[in-house]
């Protein structure tokens, strides 16, 4: 931005946030919003409107404001406090709600409704380091207020703030007698002339009620993130821009859009997999820290990723506010923040605006495949379908028999609110595969759905690498290997594969003993999803053992065990990776562990399953040699 032009004033900044606002939106997500509401309608909002307070930005767990008189601002802050301290006082103390403030003047740049510069940064950097329903101010502040407000004052001395060059001198404002001498009553007819501080503008509220959430997820001054540590990575980077994509947070009135944010963000990550030039975490994982208190900095070094997208979604009726940020977590600086309007019908348009800023932020230099996959739209044609799939998959994702049978008559909602709509019959094709593979139903019935729905569904997007592969899956248990073997290249010709897709690809291929793509398959699986499902794991190490690698084979079904102690079958391929190591005594220690959890397991039993769904026995004969060596039971107890 150029000088010409912009206009600078000098002003009272205040900052002030919740403390602890993600863990008490994780312990109680609608008495928080309810409390938060609360106080701002009954306390907040009249008083700012009696000290001529304006919010500049708003969000969940607090504001950034402009008073146009320094001894306001305080007088503001020292009301907000007392009276907070007061009505916190029968609240259990672990659901309190509690702000900190920071209070700094400075000069500022004003760029429509927005302020910047390092008078903004430096009230946050005061709010930091307040304490919990404390008050902490710049010494230009101090010097204003101390012979016009009957305050105490503590001096902190100077104090080296991220940012800013220089040391800021603080001075800590003391709650005491005469700090609760200045409270004065609450007039709640005070908003009804003044503007409404707290909320946000007019023009937004169509979109959002502030009260009740908060306008803005993240702003641009709000602190950097602590740098994550390259060495500390449970993973090495990629050698090209990796990305995880965090749970959207719901800042909806009503708790259940929750799936409306956790489609978005799924729909975020499936875009972004499909350009050759990210490496883009898997959902499994990304979502394994939904609902958490969980810093940018550990999830970069859990999942082994340089930068962390994290927003929130608001959804008021037709209306849709998308919140999002990208932070580079090996520096912990932002690379940028926006806010997003629209409706819904817009929300595939917001999507893609989303995934086109990433791109350019990264530099990412899209392929001509890169490109051809993003114009390739299965966007739904009727919305409610759209809901429905999102709704279906979220009940899915919760993995018990009930919410999977309400899953299904949402899928087939879909369906019957858009017959065009592949997505809709892949997830309702995959459901019925599971209803045999997980729950034991009516095999016959559920794959020949399966199968039909999956065929649909290529019938209305041969790109569908989802539907291949579910194809290939169920030819593959009826024994029509050639046919699956075709549906399974075809899902491998494509690009942008995403780690479920993956995952079950590598199951095709392990059955189908084609071990050395089920290895190269598995491996991009578990990297791109690190908290996958165990039975990856166990498929990578048996197709180890088949290529005669059992070491790689014992450390992969090792890390098996460790993540799931009762499942029969890491600890018996572990238990022959062992063996053919020449490592006995812990073979049949791994043994031991199979009949603890099956006490009629058996050689017989394993070559009877085994055999029938192999591609060809003479793995098979070979494991019961060596089970046999072992010492495992050649029959099944009675």
């Amino acid at each position: 931005m150029s000088e010409e032009g912009v206009e600078r004033r000098l002003t009272t900044i205040l900052a002030a946030d919740v403390v602890g606002y993600s863990r008490l939106m994780g312990e109680d997500e609608v008495g928080t919003l309810v409390a938060l509401k609360a106080h701002r309608r009954e306390l907040i909002e009249p008083k700012a409107a009696q000290y001529h307070g304006r919010t500049i930005k708003l969000m969940g767990d607090g504001a950034l404001m402009e008073f146009p008189s320094v001894v306001d601002a305080v007088a503001f802050s020292v009301e907000v406090q007392v009276a907070m301290g007061e009505r916190n006082a029968e609240v259990p103390e672990d659901r309190r709600i509690v702000y900190r403030i920071g209070i700094n003047i400075g000069d500022i740049i004003v760029e429509d409704e927005d302020i910047y510069g390092d008078g903004v940064n430096i009230a946050a950097r005061l709010e930091g380091l307040a304490d919990p329903g404390g008050i902490c101010v710049a010494r230009g502040v101090y010097d204003q207020v101390k012979n016009k407000l009957d305050l105490s004052f503590e001096h902190l001395g100077e104090r080296e703030v991220k940012n800013i060059a220089e040391p800021v001198t603080v001075c800590r404002v003391l709650l005491d007698d005469k700090a609760a001498a200045l409270v004065t009553p609450v007039v709640q007819e005070a908003t009804k002339s003044a503007s409404r501080p707290w909320v946000a503008p007019a023009a937004v509220a169509v979109v959002l009620v502030a009260a009740v959430g908060g306008v803005f997820w993240w702003q641009p001054w709000a602190p950097d993130v602590d740098p994550a540590s390259i060495e500390r990575m449970a993973f090495p980077l990629p050698n090209k821009p990796s990305i995880a994509v965090l749970p959207f947070s719901n800042m909806s009135d009503d708790p259940g859009q929750d799936y409306f944010a956790d489609g978005m963000t799924e729909d975020l990550i499936t875009d972004l997999s499909k350009m050759s030039g990210l490496f883009v975490i898997a959902r499994n994982s990304s979502f394994s820290y939904k609902g958490q208190q969980v810093k940018v900095r550990q999830v970069a070094e859990d999942l082994g990723v340089r930068y962390v997208l994290e927003g929130s979604v608001r959804r008021a009726g037709d209306q849709v506010r998308i919140n999002a940020q990208l932070i580079d977590a090996t520096t912990g600086g932002h690379l940028w923040a926006e806010r997003y309007d629209g409706t819904l019908a817009d929300i595939f348009v917001l999507q893609d605006r989303v995934t086109e800023k990433i791109v350019s932020a990264l530099a990412v230099k899209l392929t001509i495949e890169d490109r051809k996959a993003i114009e390739h739209s299965a966007n739904p044609l009727n919305l409610d379908a759209y809901e429905y799939v999102l709704r279906g998959r979220a009940k899915l994702a919760q993995a018990k028999r009930q919410t999977t049978i309400e899953a299904r008559k949402l899928f087939e909602k879909a369906i019957e609110a858009d017959p065009k709509y592949a997505r809709a019959y892949v997830n309702l094709g995959l459901l019925h595969y599971h209803e045999w593979r997980y729950w034991g139903l009516d095999r016959n019935r559920n794959m020949a759905l399966a199968l039909e729905l999956a065929r649909e569904a290529i019938t209305l997007d041969d790109a569908s690498a989802g539907a291949h592969i579910l194809i290939a899956l169920v030819l593959q248990w009826r024994g029509e290997h050639e046919a699956a073997n075709r549906e399974a290249d075809r899902a491998l010709s494509m690009g942008g594969l995403q780690a479920e897709t993956l995952g079950n690809m590598g199951a095709y291929l392990w059955w189908a003993t084609r071990f050395r793509e089920a290895v190269d398959v598995l491996e991009r699986a578990v990297r791109l999803d690190p908290l996958h499902s165990p039975d990856w794991l166990m498929w990578l190490g048996y197709s180890y053992l088949r290529l005669k690698a059992p070491e790689k084979a014992a450390a992969v079904l090792e890390t098996g065990v460790k993540r799931a102690r009762d499942y029969v079958g890491v600890h018996l391929h572990l238990a022959l990776s062992y063996a053919m190591l020449d490592r006995m005594e812990e073979a049949r220690a791994q043994m031991k562990e199979v009949l603890r959890i099956n006490p009629k397991f058996s050689i017989e039993a394993y070559v009877r399953y085994a055999g029938r769904n192999f591609r060809y026995r003479g793995g098979v004969d070979r494991d019961a040699e060596i089970m046999a060596q072992i010492g495992f039971p050649a029959h099944s107890r009675k």
